[in-house]
């Protein structure tokens, strides 16, 4: 095969996201592509065996790897809730519900292996289920190959000798489905032990049990000789030379920001709350004083924001990160560094709402409160990052506008990319671009006027304690010339206007929006004159969908201001489809700067990142 979806499912408990990582990255240290979706409740956790409590990870691995993947080839369920969410999707608690290939997680000729050790009628009466026959019960069909394997039988028996207690054995099971799982697509077990022992290296007593269990389901699948074939996977694995990894969308993006804070020759500073799904950034930092970083716990969102403003005054790096309703306390104090026109970052990793929302799962609602969320006019740059592995790149360039343009950014992840995996080749810092903060020039010591601006309307950034260059920053009006408190009217126009043009310039030294153009050429497709558009993390998807059929796709990632060539792109095409995970929010934006050109919208609002048949399902009618 290409490509391949693998799909562990179990309880909240089962060690699914571990599992399902360690795959993952054994997969990309062999050169395979990869994009991973950890699902996982977003409640605390639920009665074990229940519904409500399952957590799944996708993966897909292969050659040109877009998404996850819609479906799984290959679904691990640890117990008869996951079979059943597995098999029913979101509609396990229809009464007519049944396998259906419109919402089944998996195929309907995949490879299905159960524990049946959790299959007992306590198992099935926790899972609701009405019979003691779940496969006859949910109507999977014959041609899925099912595998009943005794995981926690045999996990026990392995481990009879080890000395651990009953619980600690039970925690096993997922490293005896996972060595099974290793022999079905004939993988190398010495790189997978090796990869075993560098996660529990700060755990040694844990290396020698699981490395056991590990190999004991590997060689269960070799010696009985299981009744399905191995998987091996014709896509070639990455040429390119250089160091790779898989990286999940939070760690890219604190990457990025320490690569920037080292180019640029400055400190990071990072005022940040712990806040899901976002807090992760805020933990990778907190580990990197070796790197210059200073990360600060604040007691709130507005403190963490506020103490990054006070950085940037003071010359730093800075940087804040939070979620949806964090951003909306943020609000205010970033409307201070607009008028302050000092250098910010701000990582906005969305997920659903409102309020406390779906604080585990993903959607793109974040958008028009990225652009619009503060009071007066008060524009700030919006980025927004497409893949787990470019999270460090757009981090990187968020990094760079801002201190080459004396002005706050707001970069836009989200559940799905920050949780999510994918291959990184890990950049040589000498490869990055150069980064020239916006610092006044030395031979205005002494006549220092904070009113001036360069050439594209920048001032300049000039630190306190330094002699010849004190002055004041403040979150009033400022007059253009002098940079005193002004309340003239005509004065505020010009102020205003003067901090519109300058986030309207930076469209001058972004790239040009560039259109994935379809495999299928434009003489063979019916919808040669289609254009699919999408923002941010859906760009996996639509480039699938794209690929099924036949049309183009135009995505963006810088959104204020929009690439120069945009109205140019969009003129070309006579339908235009804008997809994305909310009510429309990028859809209005564009109709609102391009009210002559017509467009379509497909949404979904489900926590989840789109399913590409689904688009390609809309956009043939």
């Amino acid at each position: 095969m290409k490509n391949i979806v693998v799909r562990f499912c179990g309880d909240s408990g089962d060690g699914m996201q571990l599992t399902g990582n360690m795959f993952a990255q054994l997969a990309a240290e062999l050169g395979h592509e990869i994009s991973t979706l950890p699902d996982f409740p977003a409640e605390i956790r639920a009665p074990q065996g229940t519904l409500g409590g399952v957590s799944g990870f996708q993966v897909e691995l292969g050659s040109e790897v877009y998404t996850p993947g819609d479906k799984a080839d290959v679904l691990v369920a640890m117990n008869a809730a996951a079979l059943k969410v597995c098999t029913l999707g979101s509609h396990f608690n229809h009464p007519q519900a049944h396998f259906d290939d419109h919402f089944a997680l998996y195929h309907r000729n995949a490879v299905v292996i159960v524990d049946t050790d959790a299959l007992t009628d306590k198992d099935l009466e926790k899972a609701l289920y009405h019979t003691d026959n779940p496969f006859t019960e949910l109507g999977i069909p014959e041609s899925v190959q099912i595998v009943p394997v005794a995981l926690t039988t045999l996990t026990k028996e392995a481990l009879k000798d080890s000395g651990m207690d009953n619980k600690s054995i039970l925690k096993c099971r997922n490293m005896f489905a996972l060595g099974l799982i290793y022999w079905l697509f004939d993988e190398p077990m010495e790189k997978a032990i090796h990869l075993l022992e560098d996660k529990f290296k700060k755990k040694p007593a844990l290396i020698a049990p699981n490395t056991k269990v590990i190999v004991d389901g590997y060689n269960y699948g070799q010696n009985l000789a299981l009744s399905i074939n191995q998987i091996h996977l014709d896509g070639k694995p990455s040429e390119a030379h250089g160091r790779y990894t898989s990286i999940a969308g939070n760690k890219a993006t604190a990457w990025g920001l320490i690569a920037a804070a080292e180019k640029a020759g400055k400190h990071l500073f990072l005022g940040s709350y712990p806040i899901t799904p976002a807090t992760d950034i805020l933990h990778e930092l907190a580990a990197r004083k070796d790197m210059n970083v200073m990360a600060v716990q604040a007691e709130d969102e507005i403190a963490g924001v506020c103490t990054a403003i006070g950085a940037a005054f003071a010359g730093d790096l800075a940087c804040t990160t939070t979620s949806g309703p964090g951003l909306s306390l943020k609000s205010e104090a970033i409307g201070l560094a607009v008028m302050a026109e000092l250098p910010l970052v701000v990582v906005d990793v969305q997920r659903g709402g409102p309020s406390t929302g779906l604080p585990t799962k993903t959607e793109q609602t974040d958008l028009l409160q990225a652009l619009y969320g503060r009071n007066g006019e008060c524009p700030a740059v919006v980025l927004a990052a497409s893949s787990s592995a470019n999270c460090f790149d757009f981090a990187y360039e968020a990094c760079k506008i801002a201190l080459e343009n004396m002005t706050p950014v707001i970069l836009l992840t989200d559940t799905y990319l920050a949780n999510g995996t994918a291959l990184w080749r890990i950049p040589q810092l000498a490869d990055l671009p150069e980064i020239h903060p916006q610092t006044v020039p030395e031979e205005l010591k002494g006549h220092f006027n904070p009113a001036l601006r360069d050439e594209r309307g920048v001032r300049y950034w000039a630190f306190p304690g330094v002699e010849g260059f004190e002055h004041r920053n403040i979150g009033l009006e400022r007059d253009a010339e002098k940079g005193t408190i002004s309340t003239n009217p005509e004065n505020h126009e010009t102020m205003v206007m003067a901090r519109k043009h300058k986030i309207e310039q930076i469209a001058n030294s972004i790239p040009d929006l560039k259109v994935i153009k379809s495999q299928i050429t434009n003489d063979q497709s019916p919808m040669s004159e289609t254009l699919l558009v999408g923002w941010g993390s859906t760009e996996g998807h639509l480039h699938a969908a794209a690929n099924a059929l036949g049309c183009d796709l135009a995505q963006f990632n810088y959104i204020c201001p929009l690439p120069r060539n945009t109205r140019d792109v969009l003129s070309q095409y006579k339908r235009i489809i804008v997809c994305e995970l909310n009510t429309g929010q990028f859809a209005a934006y564009l109709r609102s700067q391009f009210p002559d050109i017509q467009f379509e919208q497909y949404n979904e609002i489900q926590g989840q990142p789109f399913a590409v048949e689904r688009i390609v399902d809309y956009a043939s009618k």
